[in-house]
């Protein structure tokens, strides 16, 4: 382990991961926390980018934000089989960065997270995530020398990435959206009360196979891949992970705006206010944001310099942990290459 000195951040590990052919060039690794508005609350970045590559034009620089209830790093860098997304795209020349909001991951867990949830109120609003993503764009653009960069939101993270979008066009290249969140077509069975909830194995799998024919679930989302991707995420999660049965802790302030705002109608973010080229991608089958919402979307997109909407085949909300990861990758990869 080595440790850097950094007037923007923190850098916490420094590794060089041997996946790679041992001809290939390796992959430096770097994990930061970086200080947000807020005293007291940190944001934990990874960064990913191939040896000896240190300066990057703006256009090969890319920020991933996770969903509602995992963090950024079992999402888009976990090794299943095609590779890490992450390590995938600084193959492909870039300088890849991910993080965690507030509550989430390795950030800064809030007090509230450690007490009985309904002592307080919810946590991490998506006005709160969109903060802790400027902070993250401010560190990685100081650290870089560049003006703007690309973001990849997945779920929530689309709203969170849009939001930001729309008010800091000048700062972003690209903005592609993965399974992109907009408004219900009834208001959502809970509220949102409470600081956070939790998750454990079966209730995630259960929700996560959603949407796929019974006979083709082990086929489509194998079991040895989720347990995987369960124990990678429960290991950001010591707390939770201690409890019995082991759980995932996530902030509510995504389901209380869910119930504020995309669930009566209103929108936290105005897709006309939008002017960066985007690409809206989600699978068929998703049953947490369905067809019909990047759909809609997409038709309020007016003033994108150009847009793009792509539906995968055979996928899920969670396609990017299934048989057809590489297809989201893929088109992403493409839409950001071009």
């Amino acid at each position: 382990m080595y440790r850097l000195a950094s007037p923007l951040a923190t850098c916490v590990t420094l590794a060089w991961l041997a996946s790679a052919p041992a001809h290939a060039q390796r992959i430096i690794a770097e994990t930061f926390m970086t200080p947000t508005a807020d005293p007291g609350i940190q944001l934990y970045v990874r960064n990913k980018r191939l040896e000896g590559h240190d300066r990057f034009p703006d256009e090969r620089v890319v920020l991933f934000v996770h969903g509602a209830t995992y963090p950024s790093e079992t999402v888009f860098d976990i090794d299943l089989p095609g590779g890490s997304w992450a390590d995938l795209v600084a193959r492909k020349g870039y300088d890849v960065y991910l993080v965690d909001v507030r509550g989430y991951g390795g950030s800064t867990r809030p007090p509230a997270m450690d007490a009985p949830p309904a002592d307080n109120p919810a946590l991490a609003m998506t006005v709160d995530a969109v903060n802790d993503v400027g902070s993250a764009v401010e560190f990685i653009l100081k650290r870089q020398g560049i003006s703007k960069l690309n973001l990849v939101g997945w779920s929530w993270g689309t709203a969170i990435m849009a939001g930001y979008t729309a008010a800091h066009n000048e700062k972003v290249n690209k903005l592609a959206l993965y399974a992109p969140l907009w408004m219900l077509k009834a208001p959502p069975p809970f509220s949102g009360s409470g600081a956070y909830r939790t998750a454990s194995r079966d209730t995630v799998r259960e929700r996560g196979v959603r949407g796929i024919p019974t006979q083709r679930v082990e086929e489509i989302s194998p079991t040895g891949w989720f347990d995987k991707w369960w124990q990678a995420t429960l290991a950001t999660d010591p707390v939770g992970a201690k409890q019995s049965p082991p759980v995932i802790r996530a902030p509510n302030g995504v389901l209380k705006d869910i119930a504020d705002y995309w669930g009566v109608g209103k929108a936290t973010w105005d897709p006309e206010k939008i002017r960066v080229p985007t690409l809206l991608i989600l699978a068929e089958w998703d049953q947490d944001t369905p067809l019909y919402m990047a759909q809609e979307m997409f038709s309020k997109l007016v003033n994108a310099p150009y847009k793009r909407h792509v539906v995968i085949g055979e996928g899920t909300h969670t396609v990017a942990l299934e048989k057809n990861r590489m297809h989201l990758i893929n088109q992403i990869q493409s839409f950001l290459d071009e």
